[in-house]
């Protein structure tokens, strides 16, 4: 396993980063596909085996239950201070609207780090993520209450997750004209199907020294096949809303057409090749792997080996067209 700065902080993380959405508690979590407890303990054992030290969660995801999920595993297979641990906070957390059950307000900020903490079982977060802005607070505000949670130690750096690049650019200078820590990384949704982030943020990001983490770089599974055009979809892409919203069209199936092409040519699995375009971008830090069978995290694994040549690239972002922005809410 390689490790590389996150953006310009001295922090040194994998070049993958595990995501823990899948875990939860079925039947009773915003994703039907999640995996229990005694399901999930592998995963974080493989992971940690294979040199990962860089594992993604959120309290909104599945309501808190990946947050406790994550928090046990890494308790019994790692370190504290040997792994990059990040939280996310904004987004709801319960099933309807509730007043300051969700968004960045000072008061939603304080008590979900508080809670995210008991959830995880840990003192602080290496890293938490503005999950997506909230539109009835300040930016102001929502700065006050992070810079904060760093000042309490609590919190060790702050990032942002998917938002306008002008957006981004402006919370970041607000934050260094008031002498706060800027965001140190930007949680995008990247892939060979979605490559609008290459207009402005990423050479944002580039220019600015901003660590870059993709969430769904292959296609919250479409670019490993899991919804192939004749044929039957798996669980996730039956049930998975914002599958069905953002992937589907004609371009689409072009793009995952050259990526079946080329790692057929290689002798690897789709996944692996989008996997390994990902990587190939000099200003991409670590892509967010998500997993519902240990298979699929051993293949992303073993894509850090695939190395890309021109030719291959080039027919990989062939078929793409510009597309309308998506993912920032």
């Amino acid at each position: 396993m390689d490790y590389v700065r996150l953006g310009k902080t001295g922090l040194k993380v994998s070049r993958l980063c595990m995501g823990c959405m899948s875990f939860g508690t079925p039947g009773g979590a915003t994703h039907p596909w999640v995996l229990p407890e005694e399901e999930a303990q592998p995963f974080f054992r493989r992971a940690v085996e294979a040199g990962i030290n860089f594992f993604d969660t959120a309290n909104h995801y599945n309501f808190g239950d990946s947050e406790k999920i994550t928090g046990k595993a890494l308790k019994a297979y790692a370190r504290r201070d040997e792994i990059v641990v990040a939280t996310k906070v904004g987004l709801r957390m319960t099933d309807e609207a509730r007043p300051n059950n969700g968004g960045l307000s000072r008061k939603h900020i304080f008590d979900q780090i508080d809670q995210s903490l008991a959830r995880l079982g840990m003192d602080y977060v290496d890293i938490l993520y503005v999950h997506r802005l909230d539109p009835e607070t300040e930016f102001d505000e929502m700065l006050d209450a992070l810079e904060a949670t760093v000042q309490s130690g609590k919190v060790r750096y702050v990032a942002a997750s998917s938002m306008w690049a002008w957006q981004f650019a402006k919370l970041r200078e607000m934050q260094k004209a008031r002498g706060y820590q800027p965001f140190v990384a930007m949680q995008n949704f990247y892939n060979l199907a979605y490559r609008e982030e290459e207009r402005e943020m990423m050479p944002y990001c580039a220019s600015e020294g901003v660590g870059v983490v993709p969430w769904s770089p292959i296609g919250r599974g479409f670019l490993a096949g899991n919804r192939p055009k004749d044929g039957q979809a798996t669980l996730r892409a039956v049930t998975d809303t914002r599958h069905h919203a953002y992937f589907g069209s004609e371009q689409d199936y072009a793009v995952l057409a050259r990526v079946e092409e080329v790692a057929g040519k290689l002798g690897v699995r789709p996944a692996q090749v989008a996997y390994a375009w990902v990587l190939s971008k000099t200003y991409v830090t670590a892509p967010i792997v998500g997993a519902t069978k240990l298979g699929q995290l051993d293949e992303a694994i073993a894509a850090l080996d695939i190395r890309l040549d021109s030719e291959a690239v080039a027919l990989l972002e062939s078929a793409y067209r510009p597309r309308a922005v998506t993912g920032h809410s």
